[in-house]
């Protein structure tokens, strides 16, 4: 028995469409029944249709080139399309992200802890107000983190949330959510510190993201219950999120943003852009009504942490 990815039914004998590689109940088996991707493809003769003949073959030197040209780009497409490599990653973007943070925080450790290059990991890793044009830091900054706690943390919270919000967007859309959204908080933070006249030194993690992703299930699914680890207890998606908002409010109004050494203007930041997004998405899928369990700190102690 097998859940439908489209309605979320429970289909005994499931159709698993070879083109997305999901699972659908008669209903939705049909490809333009469950919006698949690989209807993008159906025009593309050297993606589905292609048979692998070379038109080009006994036309001459040129067109010969012409037919080895075809094939390469055949074969592009194929990886690229639903039914290739890159269909691997189709709906596992969540946890390509969770292993992105953990190959970066082991990244840091190896260059600060292990080989003493510290500074080195601060100019990979870190978004920081001395060097806000390291352009690759507004992406890396967000798979860095200031501790085990910390990544552990957001780690949590990606691994339960995420999914929810990429099974609704797809995972292309849900990809250039989670870093712009990621990006901007913490420049948001380095530039609130500017803002304030006490810049921080610097931004590392996910929360960010991860605050975006929290204000747009809010706003899609507001009624979603959580079942917290700590304590035990049910609350809804949007209580959750408001508390993380009020905390975070607080932080800022208190101390410039830097409460706690908690970037809470990166939190605020990304929840806003969470919370503006929902409402012009449109969805694949629901967002169910339920999930066991989730949370998890989102931060942690530790300067310029989100």
């Amino acid at each position: 028995m097998a859940e439908c990815s489209q309605c979320g039914e429970y289909e005994n004998l499931p159709y698993q469409c070879r083109r997305c590689g999901q699972s659908f109940c008669a209903e939705h088996r049909l490809p333009e029944n469950h919006d698949c991707p690989g209807l993008n493809e159906w025009n593309d003769p050297g993606g589905v249709f292609d048979s692998g003949y070379d038109d080009g073959v006994g036309g001459g030197g040129s067109a010969g080139s012409g037919g080895v040209t075809g094939r390469v780009k055949s074969r592009i497409d194929r990886e690229t399309g639903t039914g290739g490599i890159a269909g691997a990653f189709r709906g596992n973007m969540t946890y390509v992200f969770l292993a992105l943070m953990w190959v970066t925080f082991g990244a840091q450790l190896l260059l600060s802890v292990g080989l003493g290059a510290g500074g080195l990991a601060t100019d990979l890793f870190v978004l920081t107000s001395a060097n806000p044009q390291y352009v690759w830091t507004w992406v890396t900054s967000v798979f860095a983190h200031g501790g085990f706690y910390h990544i552990a943390g957001n780690s949590i919270a990606l691994y339960f949330f995420g999914p929810l919000v990429e099974r609704y967007l797809g995972s292309k859309r849900f990809t250039v959510m989670f870093l712009a959204t990621g990006a901007v908080a913490g420049l948001s933070q380095i530039g609130l510190g500017f803002l304030l006249g006490d810049p921080i030194n610097g931004v590392v993690g996910a929360s960010g993201a991860i605050m975006a992703i929290m204000g747009f299930l809010s706003v899609v699914n507001p009624n979603l219950r959580v079942m917290l680890l700590i304590p035990p207890i049910p609350l809804s998606i949007r209580t959750i999120t408001l508390l993380y908002a009020a905390l975070s409010l607080v932080g800022v109004l208190a101390s410039g943003g830097i409460l706690g050494n908690i970037a809470h203007g990166a939190h605020l930041a990304g929840l806003l852009l969470g919370v503006l997004y929902a409402n012009v998405a449109d969805g694949r899928r629901n967002v169910p009504n339920q999930i066991g369990s989730g949370g998890g700190g989102l931060g942690g102690p530790g300067r310029g942490r989100f």
